[in-house]
C-alpha cells in the first residue's frame, strides 16, 4: 500500500512538471487553479489528511463527515509558491505512506461509518484499508485527470 502511495505521488508531480507559477495560479472559467488543486489534495491546513486515519484506528466504527470539493485554499496557501505546495502535498502523502507501513491486517480491517460515502464502490462503512484506497483510486486518481484538463484548458 505504501508504494501504490508513493507511485500515485510521483504520478501527479509528473502531471505538474513544467507549471510555471503564472499557470499555476490561473484557472479555466469555473474550475479550480493547479495550486487549488494541490491545496485540496494536501488536506485542510495544519490538519491534513491523516485525522481520518487516527480516528479510524482510535474509535471504533466513528462517524465521519468528509467535506468534499473544499480547496482548502486559505490561511498561508495563497501566499505559497506553486513549489511550496507540491513540497507540502509530497509531505503529507509521505507521512500517509509512513503510517500505511506501519498498519497490521487488523487495523487495516477497522471500519468507519461515512454516509456520504453510500453510494460510491467504497460503501457507507469503509475498513481502513478500503479508505486509504479511495484516497489513491479514486481521490488522487481524480485529481490526476482533473489536473490534466485544467492544464490543457490553460494553454
Amino acid at each position: 500500500m505504501a508504494q501504490a502511495i508513493r507511485q500515485k505521488v510521483a504520478e501527479f508531480k509528473q502531471v505538474c512538471q513544467g507549471i510555471d507559477e503564472n499557470l499555476a495560479g490561473r484557472a479555466p472559467e469555473g474550475r479550480w487553479s493547479p495550486k487549488e488543486v494541490v491545496s485540496h489534495l494536501c488536506g485542510p491546513e495544519g490538519k491534513g489528511n491523516m485525522p481520518p486515519i487516527r480516528t479510524i484506528l482510535e474509535q471504533d466504527t466513528p462517524q465521519m463527515d468528509v467535506e468534499a470539493e473544499n480547496p482548502y485554499f486559505t490561511g498561508k496557501r495563497p501566499s505559497m509558491t506553486f513549489a511550496e505546495l507540491l513540497s507540502e502535498f509530497e509531505s503529507e502523502y509521505a507521512r500517509l505512506a509512513g503510517a500505511a507501513e506501519g498498519l497490521t491486517p487488523e487495523q487495516l480491517e477497522r471500519k468507519a461509518h461515512i454516509p456520504m460515502l453510500k453510494e460510491t464502490p467504497l460503501g457507507e462503512y469503509p475498513t481502513l484499508a478500503g479508505w486509504i484506497k479511495g484516497l489513491l483510486e479514486y481521490h488522487l486518481d481524480f485529481h490526476i485527470e482533473h489536473m490534466k484538463e485544467i492544464l490543457k484548458g490553460l494553454d
